[in-house]
């Protein structure tokens, strides 16, 4: 059984504040089970953008904790805006994370294939 959005977003959070990245929750979403997706900021104007991975990803031998896939890759902040913008018509329940990191770096577990 998954952790619920909400619990893993909070620990996540955590997480990123206890290496040095500046982590905030953007929009919240469903407590039980909202999709989560992630925006790297890395401060000169580029932005990644994390979310879900297909179920296809997941390996049967894994457990069922949450992983992701990178969306977009070193674009600017606003196109990383207007899909966060399709995904909520698309699910509105959907919780977005904001991290300020000049590294780039995610903190994510990554779905092998993605």
């Amino acid at each position: 059984m998954r952790v619920v959005s909400s619990f893993w977003v909070g620990a996540y959070v955590r997480r990123c504040h206890a290496v040095g990245a500046f982590a905030t929750v953007a929009r919240k979403g469903a407590t039980e089970a909202g999709a989560i997706f992630v925006v790297i900021d890395r401060l000169d104007g580029t932005c990644d953008l994390y979310g879900p991975a297909p179920q296809a990803f997941f390996d049967a031998d894994q457990p069922l904790d949450r992983q992701f896939e990178k969306v977009l890759s070193g674009v600017p902040g606003s196109e990383v805006r207007d899909r966060i913008d399709r995904e909520v018509r698309f699910d509105p329940d959907l919780w977005v994370i904001e991290i300020e990191d000049r590294q780039g770096r995610a903190f994510l577990d990554l779905a092998t294939g993605s």
